[in-house]
């Protein structure tokens, strides 16, 4: 099949004009008709038209207080000097919360604010003069005694005190919550008309794509792109219809495509739309209907499409998450929010500074995920992962840093504007602690432990190496870094890489634990590697990591101290960021071995050949250490609960963690 290559992508705001010039041309940029549905369901949904009360609320005159309805006329000259006396009957009669007033009275007077005379009132506490409406009142007291006067109205709520008849409760497109459904109910409404949910069919396609469960095979990716899309779209307001997954064939996708037209307000195909030779979206869209726009300058989502089949709207995302999710936020979001009568929402804002210097392409405006965190007095935002199929780039993020299409990148320590995601709060940002170096295990146990504990503060972390942890120490942008960095002459730790780069500065290194470090190799040995001798041959191919970290200055040591060579290792300059990294390299057959730590070979089911024991330390400035946040790491840190977790893991030894080194 020759391919079609999109080369006139359109800025990110001209394709948005001319999807909306498509909406309009299809009549589909109206809200949605509206649906009658019991007020008592009709959660999140937007009304269809003005809703007016039917009754008022409270419908009759009613008792706010215990006590006792009287005439306000009777009652306004008592006082401690002059008290009165009312006759049961004529003067007053008992009343509770919410009993209709008597016709012709006027007041209610408190239970505790009368002195009854006679008998007690049964059910009358006598210290806190409150009734016990278990127990009968009637025929006890014919007299009270008041020494206060009443007022008209005093403890009485009138017929309509919250809704008057008529009166209008809720606009058209407004978006009901859970409060708007007491309202709804006490104004007498039964059912009301609300805005159809827009239908959203999305069909995911690809012959690579296997459901979750199904046996792993290379070649072979979970889908999941469609569940993310479906929660979105009710999360937006929508309904969603996922179909199965269509394989690469256009005959098979034109099918689904038109039967989808004949049940949704808009379609949505998933993958397929970039220039592949078995990306069959647009040339089906093509041939069913029209492509308006194939290619966007956004990135990531370069490859989308907008279409129109059969009348009805239709949206070519890329396949890649990242780029998807960017895409459907740009052009599905506001759809639906249209078609529901409702402003697209609105999210705070924060300046911040950029942790790093970033470069971007020109001529595409990217959308930068990053992480907050307030480290002194500046707030930073800390660039995630850009790749397109990095989900956890937005599970991790705060926010987004849009970058326009005519800059080249954003520049280290260079303000900018964050877009906070749903639910983030710029407030939080102010509990994010920034951990930045060497990557462990211990780590996430941190992370977890902060949040078992209910704890406000949350741990961001970034795998930069033991030298990078330091790097950021110096520039002022974290607030503690990680290391365990191996001084060849002295045999000590971290100490002598501390006064070279940051002796002026005040610091306090904490140990966290001492760990193993040595050779992660598959289960059985099957190449039987014994030393580090064992690397240098033709069969063995190794994994290490990136320059700067700990674990790399160490191999590095260990080499140097054997002779060996490191230009004759097959892989020593092939690179990975965190032990995990390199465990997963060797499980899954990509290279025969890595140096990492023992936590690393266990949770992969690995053997392992020890090589050294090291220590792992934490590196505080002073002028943080009184941190809320970081003193609950410390104490979170002496605990037997996370100490246990800690040693289950294999390979630490925590009888220093807590200790200051210096």
């Amino acid at each position: 099949m020759k391919r079609k290559i999109y080369l006139n992508k359109l800025p990110l705001i001209e394709a948005k004009k001319r999807f909306m010039q498509i909406l309009q041309e299809i009549g589909q940029d109206q809200p949605l008709k509206g649906e009658y549905i019991f007020a008592k369901n009709s959660l999140h949904r937007v009304t269809a038209q003005p809703i007016f009360a039917r009754i008022s609320s409270p419908h009759y005159q009613s008792a706010a207080m215990d006590g006792i309805a009287v005439r306000a006329k009777d009652a306004y000259l008592a006082s401690e000097s002059s008290p009165l006396k009312l006759k049961k009957g004529g003067d007053f009669y008992f009343i509770n919360t919410g009993q209709p007033v008597p016709f012709d009275f006027d007041a209610i007077i408190k239970i505790e604010e009368i002195n009854p005379m006679g008998k007690m009132i049964e059910g009358l506490d006598s210290k806190t003069n409150s009734i016990d409406d278990s127990k009968k009142q009637d025929g006890e007291v014919d007299e009270v005694m008041i020494i206060s006067p009443a007022i008209p109205g005093q403890h009485i709520r009138n017929i309509g005190e919250d809704i008057i008849a008529n009166q209008l409760l809720f606009p058209i497109n407004h978006l009901i919550r859970p409060l708007d459904i007491g309202a709804l109910l006490a104004g007498g409404i039964e059912k009301v008309l609300v805005r159809k949910k827009p239908k959203v069919g999305i069909i995911p396609t690809g012959d690579e794509l296997i459901q979750v469960g199904e046996p792993l095979v290379v070649g072979k990716i979970i889908e999941y792109n469609s569940s993310i899309l479906k929660n979105l779209v009710v999360e937006w307001g929508g309904e969603a219809k996922v179909y199965s997954v269509v394989k690469d064939l256009s005959e098979n996708l034109m099918q689904v495509l038109f039967s989808a037209t004949q049940e949704n307000d808009i379609i949505v195909v998933v993958a397929g739309s970039s220039a592949g030779s078995r990306d069959y979206t647009a040339e089906s869209i093509e041939k069913i209907g029209k492509v308006l726009v194939h290619g966007i300058s956004i990135m990531p989502g370069k490859p989308t499409i907008l279409g129109i089949v059969k009348q009805l709207p239709i949206i070519g995302l890329p396949g890649y998450p990242v780029s998807a999710i960017i895409a459907a936020e740009q052009f599905l979001k506001p759809y639906i929010f249209r078609r529901l009568g409702l402003p697209l929402p609105q999210f705070p804002h924060l300046k911040a500074r950029m942790a790093q210097q970033v470069i971007s392409r020109l001529g595409d405006e990217e959308f930068l995920r990053v992480q907050l965190g307030e480290v002194g007095e500046k707030v930073f935002a800390f660039p995630l992962p850009r790749g397109a199929g990095v989900i956890t780039s937005l599970v991790e993020a705060d926010g987004i840093v849009q970058i326009p299409l005519l800059k080249e990148g954003v520049a280290y320590q260079e303000e900018v504007r964050v877009e906070l995601y749903s639910g983030k709060n710029p407030e939080d940002i102010k509990n994010n602690i920034i951990i930045t170096g060497s990557h462990d295990l211990i780590i996430d146990i941190l992370k977890n432990e902060l949040k078992e504990e209910n704890s406000p503060y949350s741990i961001i972390s970034f795998n930069t190496g033991s030298m990078g942890g330091l790097f950021a120490l110096k520039q002022e942008r974290t607030h503690l870094a990680t290391a365990h960095l191996l001084d060849p002459n002295s045999g000590e730790y971290n100490l002598t890489y501390l006064d070279r780069m940051l002796c002026d500065r005040e610091l306090k290194v904490i140990n966290l634990a001492f760990r193993e470090q040595g050779l992660l190799i598959p289960k059985g040995n099957p190449k039987q590697i014994k030393n580090l001798s064992d690397l240098i041959r033709e069969d063995i191919r190794l994994i290490n990591r990136q320059k700067g970290s700990g674990t790399r200055v160490l191999l590095d040591y260990l080499l140097k101290k054997e002779k060996i060579n490191p230009h004759k290792i097959k892989g020593y300059l092939q690179e990975a960021f965190t032990h995990l990294m390199v465990a997963s390299a060797v499980a899954e057959g990509v290279v025969d071995v890595g140096l990492g730590i023992f936590s690393a070979a266990q949770a992969f089911n690995l053997d392992f050949i020890p090589l050294a024991k090291e220590r792992y330390d934490i590196i505080i400035p002073e002028k943080y250490l009184s941190y809320p946040g970081i003193q609950k790491i410390l104490e979170v840190m002496g605990t037997e609960k996370f100490k246990r977790k800690v040693l289950s893991l294999g390979g630490y030894d925590l009888s220093q963690s807590g200790m200051v080194i210096r």
